[in-house]
């Protein structure tokens, strides 16, 4: 049975690591599991703390960076350079995985050779909450071709992984290489479309891989929605470039992702006119959009975004709802979307999606 090499890159984030080895050792019975966490230079005594947790586990290395290099160089190091195992996970110091995680996974790519990496639901939770109690009886396995696979993320225009759920086969990991540092904030996303073009894809049924903690240094709290989208477009620019031949259409893979983007680029510009998130402000009475994540000035950029992005979203009704919001105040403007408009709205925001 294949074993598993765990990489924990840390920053600033020592307080969390005890309970992330625990969940990657003593909660994964029957796996083979070496653990190697990556100090990047933490001011905070991140180093002091790991160096402790290797001295009572065997199992457990340390490497600590003199001088900070980064994320990605960090995870790039560890997959790279390090993991020898079967199989790897990279998994930041404030996650944790769950019970079992691991050899569910290890079983699958056991049992499927073909596959490249595989993936379950993560569970997010707040920082300082108790743990929910997650899902760990698999109900079944999926395995889809890394094209099929590939083909649904440009229909969907999203990343639907967290990364803490993820286990790679080490050998197709180092084969394709080292996340992207040109994209910092995505390169997860265009990792995971990397590996599904050079292999299939499995995902495991009815079960909680990983906790996924959310916290005030989460990265993407950092990441606004125009952020967000601009970013994913540069995911899938790379990706065409790249992997397009990999596609079954390419051209219509394109162009539907285009059109996802741009979709939800008035849907988060819509946020500003749903119940409960308007309000004036006593310069101009412009409308913001209070608690939404989107002002009234990101509505603009959001807009622009989407019409670059694809040209036809000018003709969508909502696109001139948003085009007029200058001229109509906020209960006008809610009163032509409707009930079902602002339902439809709730149901693709940040918010509501966990962003």
């Amino acid at each position: 049975m294949g074993s598993v090499s765990v990489v924990i890159p840390c920053y600033n984030y020592g307080h969390f690591l005890e309970a992330a080895v625990r969940s990657v050792l003593d909660d994964q019975p029957g796996v083979e599991v070496r653990v190697l966490i990556i100090d990047d230079a933490s001011p905070d005594g991140s180093a002091d703390v790991a160096r402790r947790v290797a001295a009572r586990e065997p199992r457990v290395e340390v490497l600590a960076h003199e001088a900070n290099k980064g994320n990605i160089a960090t995870f790039n190091e560890g997959l790279l350079e390090w993991a020898d195992g079967d199989y790897c996970l990279l998994m930041s110091a404030d996650d944790l995985a769950t019970p079992g995680a691991l050899a569910r996974a290890r079983d699958l790519l056991d049992a499927h050779p073909e596959v490249g990496f595989v993936y379950g639901r993560a569970l997010w939770v707040n920082d300082g909450a108790p743990l929910p109690t997650p899902r760990t009886r698999v109900r079944g396995w999926s395995v889809w071709s890394g094209q099929w696979w590939l083909d649904r993320r440009f229909r969907d225009g999203e990343n639907p992984i967290s990364a803490p759920a993820v286990v790679v086969r080490t050998a197709l990991q180092q084969r394709v290489g080292g996340y992207d540092p040109q994209l910092p904030r995505a390169a997860d996303m265009e990792m995971f479309m990397r590996l599904a073009a050079h292999g299939d894809v499995g995902f495991l049924r009815g079960v909680d891989q990983a906790f996924y903690r959310l916290h005030g240094k989460n990265m993407h709290q950092a990441v606004s929605p125009l952020m967000d989208l601009e970013q994913r477009k540069s995911v899938f620019d790379v990706c065409l470039k790249r992997y397009g031949d990999r596609l079954a259409e390419r051209g219509v893979a394109a162009e539907a992702v285009k059109a996802q983007l741009a979709r939800e680029a008035l849907w988060a510009a819509g946020r500003v006119y749903q119940p409960g998130r308007l309000r004036r402000s006593r310069v101009g009475h412009r409308l913001l959009g209070a608690g939404s994540g989107v002002e009234t000035a990101d509505v603009e950029g959001l807009t622009r975004f989407a019409a670059d992005c694809w040209p036809e979203v000018k003709r969508l009704a909502l696109y001139r709802i948003i085009e007029a919001q200058g001229r109509l105040g906020g209960r006008e403007v809610g009163f032509m979307l409707g009930q079902k408009g602002r339902w439809w709205l709730r149901r693709r925001s940040w918010t509501y999606r966990g962003y």
